[in-house]
């Protein structure tokens, strides 16, 4: 049977998707691949959702993006704890710091584990936020040419049409940015540190 291509599309996505978890996590990952695909097409599609006329971008509320990072955030912290027991707080002691400024960066390494929710959501949120407010702004200008003068209503016409194409791989890359970071932090949940 040959595959369609909308088929051979999603089936890319699925190699794409599971080649990243594999080289991130490692095997140990593998079993989490469904979730993160399900988080990735969830992502992908609220971003592309408020490419359509009239649509809303879910994904362009930071409530939204938060509680998906906290989740995870919650979720891989436990296990984390579950895999590693008391071994998971080495993931906040780095190897070789001079022992005078240890209590510093176990700080500074406590302070970035707990931020990790806030930057993700963030950025996911304020990429998807600025992209569309840029679309409706230069639809708005483009429209109130078109009311002047026709020939100058075309130019934001064309700018807006560059700036959608380019919206269409930021849906993309924000769902993978956003995914490849869950998958940096699965590894520090994973890994045995001993």
């Amino acid at each position: 049977m040959i595959p369609l291509k909308f088929q051979s599309i999603i089936e890319l996505i699925y190699q794409f998707i599971f080649d990243m978890i594999k080289d991130q996590a490692s095997l140990k990952g593998q079993q989490f691949f469904p979730l993160f695909f399900l988080i990735f097409g969830f992502i992908l599609f609220c971003n592309l959702l408020g490419l359509t006329p009239y649509a809303f971008t879910p994904t362009s509320h930071i409530i939204l993006t938060f509680m998906i990072a906290f989740s995870f955030f919650i979720g891989l912290s436990i296990i984390g704890f579950l895999r590693q027991g008391v071994h998971f707080f080495q993931l906040f002691v780095p190897s070789g710091v001079p022992l005078a400024i240890l209590p510093l960066m176990i700080g500074i390494e406590i302070m970035s584990y707990c931020i990790r929710p806030i930057s993700l959501s963030v950025r996911l949120f304020a990429n998807m936020l600025a992209g569309h407010t840029l679309l409706h702004i230069v639809a708005g200008f483009g429209v109130n040419l078109l009311k002047i003068n026709f020939i100058f209503g075309l130019l934001p016409l064309l700018l807006l049409l560059a700036i959608t194409a380019l919206e269409f791989g930021i849906a993309f890359l924000q769902a993978y940015v956003f995914v490849i970071l869950l998958s940096i932090y699965l590894k520090d949940s994973i890994k045995i540190a001993h």
